[in-house]
């Protein structure tokens, strides 16, 4: 089967510092694929890249369009979501114009009350919350509305930086189990960065490890998470 994504010698730069070296990597339809590695390595550069926020080179193909060139918001409209870390919601604005926000660029109007009312059924808090200002939601309740926002562009493949951060360990697996739900109903591919390797590991079909800004190692999370000595060397547990 062609693979959604396939990523081909990326490279990628901030200013004259390249963080990116040439990476090689690719995203089955329906799957879920996580980036580990330490602090530095590149993971949160190589989302950047795939969505045209920093400067980049090679190849970049969604289902087999290249896109390597294109701009962010072209991206987006091909079905392209990120969900960056540090959740970026419109703190000022509330839960229902936040997903109003999400569906803007669609090429098509007409179902966004329907989508609305099914980001709700994954995340019935915030349809609790709908009127509620966004900035004074809990963290969780953040990165529910940053994923539901994300969902509202109807998305084939959702990138998602650090879904587990600053959040306490029981809002975690709630998060992870409604991403479950989400990728069972939906059928959403999924490009995970995530900290915490064990969760990742559990939740991805497939990993790739970076290191220095290339890839270091690959192969499905079951064979990653199962190889003490692979655990040791780079996820360090």
């Amino acid at each position: 089967m062609k693979p959604l994504l396939t990523v081909r010698d990326l490279t990628a730069s901030y200013g004259a510092i390249r963080i990116l070296h040439g990476i090689d990597f690719d995203i089955a339809e329906g799957s879920v694929t996580t980036l580990l590695g330490a602090n530095g390595a590149g993971k949160t550069t190589t989302l950047r890249a795939l969505c045209g926020m920093i400067r980049r080179s090679g190849t970049i193909e969604f289902d087999g369009q290249s896109i390597t060139r294109m701009k962010t918001e072209d991206i987006v409209r091909l079905g392209i979501a990120h969900v960056p870390e540090g959740r970026g919601t419109f703190t000022s604005l509330s839960v229902e114009e936040n997903l109003d926000l999400g569906a803007m660029s669609r090429r098509y109007g007409s179902d966004i009350a329907e989508d609305k009312e099914r980001i709700y059924t994954f995340f019935p808090r915030l349809k609790e919350r709908a009127g509620q200002q966004a900035g004074t939601l809990s963290g969780g309740e953040q990165q529910m509305l940053a994923v539901g926002r994300a969902l509202m562009l109807r998305p084939r493949l959702i990138l998602l930086d650090e879904p587990s951060f600053g959040l306490a360990p029981l809002i975690v697996e709630e998060v992870f189990s409604i991403l479950a739900d989400i990728r069972s109903d939906m059928g959403v591919s999924m490009l995970l960065v995530e900290q915490n390797a064990s969760l990742a590991l559990e939740f991805a079909d497939h990993a790739y490890l970076i290191e220095t800004g290339t890839i270091a190692l690959s192969g499905t999370g079951a064979e990653i998470r199962d190889d003490h000595s692979v655990r040791n060397a780079y996820l360090g547990y």
